[in-house]
């Protein structure tokens, strides 16, 4: 976490102000960019106990087209050749990789440019990330020179990103393409409301992880969306209201029942749908 004190306009903002963010958003055309276009995807972390190709076939079965991938299923160390082959599959699978992570960064700045390598090479415009402080000067450079953008993760109590003013602290002042990737499970474990986190993260939120618990608590069990703390139309209402991009990465993540989870994956993706906007 760094140390350097909250600004008076972040301090508004997680106060409260409707306001306070303004000055983080991104630019705006019109009346238009109010209606967000809400692509939901998946984080193949839900399918880990299969293997890559089975896992992307359940995805696509499943009626997915977005898919955020991670480590152990598409390593950033991957040959070209291997990076190639994994494209040409989840193309001819009609699917799109709307993100990866979630990757560490650190102060070696030579394997955090490898990092990005691996996404231009793979075509992925999202590193969904957990940066430590003295990764962020090299970050400024990557952001602008491979114009990827890296989207913090918070990974509930105990990490360094735990509360939203966590992440708001970090990409203070920085280059638009850091933001934030709100794994709105984990801000339950931490005790906080999904639609405040997104409000508060306005303009620069890049990634969701759409998950559920039942208890807002640190130890407590993953549920079917819906089912716990998340009120999933308002979510999405609220991710509207924010003009969530439409390339961001709005990611189902289901961490229960790994060796057999496509019932529960099928609940979870049957409530988001419900609960999307229609066009």
């Amino acid at each position: 976490m760094l140390s350097r004190p909250l600004s008076r306009r972040l301090f508004l903002g997680a106060a409260g102000s409707a306001t306070c963010l303004a000055a983080m958003q991104m630019p705006r055309v019109g009346m238009a960019a109010e209606k967000s276009v809400l692509n939901l995807g998946l984080q193949m972390y839900s399918l880990r106990g299969y293997k890559v190709g089975q896992a992307l076939m359940h995805a696509r079965e499943l009626g997915f087209k977005f898919i955020e991938f991670y480590g152990d299923m598409f390593p950033v160390n991957a040959s070209p050749e291997a990076i190639a082959a994994m494209k040409k599959q989840v193309d001819e699978l009609g699917l799109t990789i709307s993100a990866h992570g979630v990757n560490g960064f650190g102060k070696d700045a030579g394997a955090n440019r490898r990092v990005f390598e691996f996404a231009k090479a793979a075509g992925i415009p999202i590193l969904t990330a957990d940066p430590a402080p003295e990764a962020f000067a090299s970050l400024e450079e990557l952001v602008k020179e491979f114009d990827i953008r890296v989207a913090i993760h918070n990974h509930g109590p105990g990490h360094r990103y735990n509360k939203v003013i966590d992440v708001l602290r970090a990409i203070e002042n920085r280059d638009e393409r850091i933001g934030a990737c709100a794994d709105l499970g984990h801000y339950i474990r931490s005790g906080e409301q999904p639609t405040e986190v997104i409000r508060l993260l306005k303009g620069r939120l890049y990634g969701i992880h759409l998950k559920d618990f039942k208890e807002m608590k640190e130890h407590t069990q993953g549920v079917i969306i819906g089912r716990g703390h998340l009120d999933v139309p308002a979510v999405f209402a609220a991710l509207g209201q924010a003009g969530f991009p439409a390339n961001g990465a709005l990611s189902l993540e289901y961490e229960e029942n790994p060796q057999n989870p496509l019932a529960d994956l099928e609940e979870c993706l049957n409530v988001a749908k419900s609960a999307l906007p229609k066009a």
